[in-house]
């Protein structure tokens, strides 16, 4: 969710809560002195993301945000009393995201006492390795980024609690792509009045799971999926599923994965192939990493010259509550502007904070059982958090109430010339499998 390149909104100050790969490590207590002196404790928040090779791009971005609003939170006291701190994890391994690793990081993080919730992680099959291992733990899990459907819809999200069906421990900002998949069929079909489409996929569960529901929604608009492939990351030459696929002279493709996965360099390769050349290009929010060209990782830099007439959906809100100072404050911390989900990650962020500060007022201050009060609050359906997105619930299967779908394209003569992603327009939605 890129906060962007617009002029920005109003974080509400407060953290008001109403009631009705390899080398983890942990990093040195996040910025600000506690205005209420000596500190009594510290609380950790996790953060489970890839942080290294192709990913930095999507990891380190949305990272920053948790550690804006950990720096944020101790400047101004929101835990009186209290330290908080930052435990960060990367699930990257060989430059990709890598389920395993999430896994192992997930049982670090947990060991950690003071751990008492997580942002993260960043992608969909990471999430289905690491869910059953927190939920065991009572460990919140809040994700600025995933939006697989089966994460929080039954009968596929039960499967990720086997001991504790009935607890909910994972939340997500991010829209599902029961969601992203139909918004950007609609998009390609009735903004781009592409009516046929040539899909290919990254095998993975994000990947297979949006470019399903794009596909459905496309066919229901009235197009055409001309061919489908599936391609896995190690593959390192596109072209030929591009030749075949020139046969069906489609009008449009969807690259249904990540550009670490594969799908930046599909794109570099495939406008290699004739028909292929000039026709739009659209991909989910692993596509719009919103990263300009220079950035590592990013698809823009991975593709150069070849991302022309490229689009993107980001999975979360662009145009932020009114009066907010977060992209002026992200920028100055970070020297450049905030990632496609860095506000995502600092909301996550804020909903754990809270909880850590009620229960503290309430006068608990065990790590266990701050643990278990910032999980209970965060899955309590009703509860309302105000952070730098605006107002914020969950439903009773952890997804956010007020989805939000914005749309943007590429314009390589933007950022000086280096290439950057342009905001078009933003959309709220009703999720239809909300239950």
């Amino acid at each position: 969710m890129k906060v962007s390149r617009l002029g920005a909104f109003a974080v509400g100050a407060a953290l008001a809560f109403g009631a009705c790969n390899s080398g983890a490590t942990t990093a040195p207590a996040s910025g600000g002195a506690n205005p209420s002196g000596a500190s009594k404790g510290t609380f950790k928040i996790g953060t489970e993301l890839p942080m290294s090779g192709a990913e930095t791009a999507n990891g380190e971005p949305t990272a920053n945000g948790v550690k804006l609003a950990i720096k944020q939170a101790n400047a101004k006291g929101t835990v009186p009393g209290y330290t908080l701190d930052i435990n960060v994890q990367d699930d990257a391994v060989n430059g990709a995201h890598d389920p395993l690793q999430g896994a192992t990081n997930m049982h670090t993080l947990v060991a950690d006492a003071s751990v008492v919730g997580v942002v993260g992680p960043f992608n969909s099959s990471v999430a289905q390795s690491e869910i059953p291992i927190s939920n065991a733990a009572g460990l919140l899990q809040c994700s600025p980024a995933n939006t697989n459907t089966g994460l929080t819809y039954p009968p596929d999200s039960l499967k990720y609690r086997p001991n504790n069906a009935d607890k909910i421990n994972y939340i997500r900002t991010a829209a599902p792509d029961s969601i992203q998949g139909p918004a950007g069929a609609d998009y390609v079909y009735n903004d781009l009045k592409a009516t046929s489409v040539y899909i290919l996929d990254d095998t993975e569960t994000f990947g297979v799971g949006v470019g399903d529901s794009f596909a459905k929604q496309f066919e229901k608009d009235g197009g055409k999926v001309t061919k489908r492939d599936s391609a896995p990351k190690s593959t390192t030459d596109y072209t030929p599923l591009f030749t075949a696929a020139a046969a069906g002279h489609p009008a449009a493709v969807y690259l249904a994965g990540t550009t670490p996965t594969g799908m930046g360099l599909a794109l570099k390769q495939g406008r290699t192939v004739a028909g292929f050349e000039s026709i739009p290009f659209m991909g989910p929010d692993g596509v719009a990493d919103l990263g300009p060209g220079g950035t590592k990782g990013a698809t823009i830099t991975v593709a150069t010259a070849a991302a022309h007439d490229v689009y993107g959906t980001v999975a979360g809100i662009h145009d932020l509550p009114s009066g907010s100072t977060f992209v002026a404050d992200y920028t100055a911390a970070y020297g450049g502007a905030p990632g496609a989900y860095s506000a995502a990650g600092y909301a996550c962020a804020q909903v754990i904070i809270a909880g850590i500060a009620k229960a503290v007022a309430a006068g608990t201050t065990d790590p266990a059982a701050v643990r278990e009060a910032v999980r209970a609050a965060a899955t309590a359906a009703g509860n309302k958090f105000d952070t730098v997105v605006g107002s914020i619930s969950f439903d009773k299967n952890g997804d956010i109430t007020t989805p939000f779908m914005s749309f943007y394209k590429v314009d390589l003569t933007a950022a000086g010339g280096k290439g950057d992603w342009v905001y078009v327009k933003q959309q709220a939605f009703t999720d239809p499998n909300a239950q």
